[in-house]
């Protein structure tokens, strides 16, 4: 399995509905591109302080490579980023493969 590690830091004056309009269409992805086996989310609740301004994570579950590869250029995928961009302030993405020891 191939996991796709999404970390969004939204800017200041993102109103909180425009935040989770966003969260909902990045969920619409799961039914829109079906090489998205499974998808979730959460917001940093971390007692650590470590997060780096990033507040909301999503974390995408692909078979396989060849699935984020589909992924990434599908038009539902660009559509929603062109979407996204204007509201955020940072993004770290970040792939791996699942270590099943």
């Amino acid at each position: 399995m191939l996991r796709h590690l999404v970390l969004l830091q939204f800017k200041p004056d993102t109103p909180p509905a425009a935040i989770a309009d966003i969260t909902a269409a990045f969920h619409a992805l799961r039914t829109a591109i079906g090489t998205v086996r499974a998808l979730e989310s959460g917001t940093d609740v971390s007692p650590e302080g470590l997060a780096r301004g990033y507040t909301h994570a999503f974390l995408l579950t692909f078979d396989d490579a060849a699935g984020r590869d589909h992924y990434l250029p599908h038009p539902a995928h660009q559509a929603f980023v062109a979407r996204l961009q204007p509201l955020l302030e940072e993004v770290l993405v970040l792939d791996y493969q699942t270590d099943s020891s």
